[in-house]
């Protein structure tokens, strides 16, 4: 699943040279020492209003009970909005594929609710998951890939499954940075050969962030009421950030990996995002559970909720001991102002702060990180396919590599497949270089690491800035990526909380509430308690640019 967006190992290929072009796109970004706030933009707005704007989980219940809406109303308003802006109007190209059988769906939904009561909170609930989870319907699962084009998962993901039996909706598809952004060191996040492009729907010439980059545009639009990413390093909570979102990146093991595309077992996980932490809290604990088919979620047994929600406290902060992870910080002075806000804001509603709490082992994991995708894509890419038979598009990793090879021109106009061919030639999980690998990441990311950071100081969790303000979209050259806080979380395998701190020139900015191995229930009460103290989140105005 997903790759991080050139945070973490992709250092190796960045360094600091993209650091200059990412800050000049978002200064000048104070006034008077403060950030600029969003009202402060002027409205150049190329999509009309939209009646489901900004509606909650409980709202479109209120409506569904009251007779307002149903499932195939929601349906229907939901996909005629996504014909209007996003395959026309503003163009944000963030859905790459229609459920055919949503409406369906939808009125199966409506007389069971009818006949029997809804199941849940997600009844007739629409939702966009991202296209590397596999649904047995009539959709395509194809990590964005032309390679997998035609592709017919033999079963439902654990996800989709899960999603079915609350009662959800699934509406469609979203675009992705093509393989979840492992294809190339240098790619540019929300492209992929069969969707194209995704747009950032706060400035359309701004990138999303990767690679569930459609999700995270599609859910700030509005095209659905939630939204699931996945995420190996990044992928949720850059998108997140970069949307104005709330996202979860779980424990690996919480939610199954069993059906989504992989990158890296040990990384991988899927997870909600929504534009509230509530809601985003709702959609986590549907898709929890213990699934023979990925025997990491054995380890979450007990361990797991199925109501998250009742963690969302608006008085989660107060006591809370929060680490403040300075090294994260000083990428680009405007964020840094708006987290010094958001740091005021905590200290405000109670929480006790420890700055700084600098993991002692940063940086000290990103080569290692990297061979351990290497080494985890081509057997764990192979397994996935393997499970099509001799109808697969592809059935390895080596002929998805000649496969793009015979198709340059459109799946690789602007850039190639180096970390492909990296990973073709690395040999078995037997090897002592993977061992090794693995080895160092979880003693430097957990023990001497997040771990370490955590019984030092007594803390419930550790803040930083997610990322910076979205990047213009550079086709050419690649992303340009400034900073960013997941790969601490991502290589432990521990959660991580993107929350909306605030705007600069418009563009979102968030904050990662992270901590230890099935700390969710503490980092959505404090991620709870800062949404609710600073309502930050503003809807996207699908500008043409930042003025």
């Amino acid at each position: 699943m997903p790759y991080f967006t050139s945070l973490s190992s992709r250092r190796r290929f960045l360094k600091h040279s993209v650091t200059a072009g990412a800050a000049a796109a978002v200064v000048p970004a104070l006034r008077g020492g403060r950030v600029i706030s969003w009202e402060a933009r002027p409205s150049v707005p190329l999509a009309e209003p939209f009646e489901l704007d900004e509606i909650t989980i409980a709202e479109l219940q209120d409506g569904m009970k009251s007779g307002r809406f149903s499932a195939r109303s929601l349906v229907e308003k939901y996909s005629a909005r996504i014909e209007a802006i996003d395959k026309q109007g503003p163009a944000i190209n963030s859905v790459i594929e229609m459920n055919p059988e949503a409406p369906a769906t939808a009125d199966a939904i409506d007389q069971e609710r009818k006949a029997k009561g809804p199941r849940g909170r997600l009844h007739g609930i629409p939702v966009l998951i991202k296209d590397n989870i596999d649904t047995a319907d009539r959709m395509m699962t194809t990590a964005g890939s032309l390679a997998l084009v035609g592709s017919k998962p033999p079963k439902d993901s654990f996800v989709a499954q899960n999603l079915r039996a609350s009662g959800a909706v699934i509406l469609g598809k979203t675009n992705l940075s093509e393989w979840a952004n492992i294809r190339c060191s240098h790619s540019t996040s929300g492209w992929s050969g069969r969707g194209g492009l995704t747009k950032n729907p706060y400035a359309l010439d701004r990138n999303p962030c990767g690679s569930s980059s459609g999700t995270g545009s599609g859910i700030s639009a509005n095209l659905a009421a939630l939204g699931i990413g996945t995420e190996t390093d990044g992928s949720i909570v850059c998108p997140s950030s970069s949307n104005g979102l709330a996202g979860i990146k779980p424990t690996v093991g919480l939610v199954s990996r069993a059906g989504i595309i992989p990158i890296s077992h040990s990384q991988d996980g899927a997870g909600p995002m929504c534009r509230t932490v509530r809601d985003a809290a709702i959609l986590l604990g549907a898709l929890t559970g213990v699934d023979p088919d990925d025997p990491a979620t054995a380890a979450s047994a007990g361990k797991s909720q199925t109501d998250y929600a009742q963690f969302c406290d608006p008085n989660g902060l107060k006591g809370a001991r929060i680490g403040v992870a300075r090294k994260y910080f000083g990428f680009n002075d405007a964020v840094d102002a708006l987290m010094e806000q958001s740091l005021d804001v905590m200290k405000r509603q109670g929480a006790t702060l420890v700055d700084p709490a600098d993991i002692e082992t940063f940086g000290k994991f990103d080569d290692s990180e990297l061979l351990v995708f290497l080494y985890e894509l081509k057997a764990d890419l192979n397994a996935y396919l393997a499970r099509f038979g001799p109808s697969a598009p592809v059935h390895s990793l080596q002929e998805v590599i000649e496969f793009n090879e015979r198709n340059r021109d459109k799946e690789m106009p602007w850039f190639g497949q180096d970390l492909f061919v990296k990973a073709e030639a690395k040999g078995p999980l037997t090897e002592k270089a993977y061992l090794d690998a693995l080895a160092k990441n979880h003693q430097l990311a957990r023990v001497e690491g997040i771990d370490a950071l955590m019984d030092k100081h007594q803390l419930d969790a550790i803040v930083a800035p997610t990322g910076g303000p979205a990047w213009l979209t550079d086709l050419i050259n690649g992303d340009h990526v400034a900073g960013g806080s997941s790969n601490a979380a991502a290589v432990a395998g521990y959660p991580n909380i993107n929350v909306t701190a605030g705007y600069v020139w418009g563009l979102p900015v968030g904050i990662s509430f992270f901590g230890r191995a099935w700390s969710e229930p503490t980092l959505i009460k404090l991620a709870y308690a800062f949404e609710q103290a600073t309502k930050a989140r503003k809807a996207p105005r699908f500008l043409p640019t930042v003025d």
